[in-house]
């Protein structure tokens, strides 16, 4: 059975403006087990934020039989969002009440005990790198 650490990263060029996830998924050695990124079109930078918290979720539940994951540890620098899942701050935005809806249920789709941990921006580059990466590629994706 192991731990992981998910580092996730909403990113929003204007606000709202042309948006990108970046998610990095390590186990408790600090391989990295997937990193994704992706374009997600105009959001917020605190929409953005919980998609890419939602997908990180999803990432998990394929990689959690295959894995033997029993703990995972959620980093963010969306000070917002990390308090609103944590359930210290309601969430009032009418823009992000369906996004908090839906991260909450999929989290519980885990069924494996889990903490969300605010971190400093600067501790979470690489997950930041890669959402502006999905911004920069959305010809690509498109």
């Amino acid at each position: 059975m192991s731990r992981v650490k998910v580092y996730t990263d909403g990113a929003s060029r204007s606000n709202p403006g042309e948006s990108g996830i970046g998610i990095i998924i390590f186990d408790e050695n600090g391989t990295k087990l997937k990193s994704w990124n992706e374009y997600t079109g105009t959001l917020t930078n605190n929409q953005a934020e919980y998609r890419a918290l939602i997908k990180s979720i999803e990432l998990i539940n394929g990689l959690k039989q295959k894995q033997g994951i029993n703990f995972i540890e959620f980093f963010a620098d969306s000070q917002l969002m990390v308090k609103q899942m944590n359930l210290e701050y309601k969430v009032k935005d009418a823009g992000l009440k369906p996004l908090f809806e839906k991260a909450q249920k999929e989290i519980n789709t885990l069924n494996l005990p889990y903490k969300i941990t605010h971190i400093e921006r600067k501790l979470n580059k690489e997950a930041d790198k890669l959402a502006n990466m999905g911004i920069d590629n959305k010809k690509a994706q498109i």
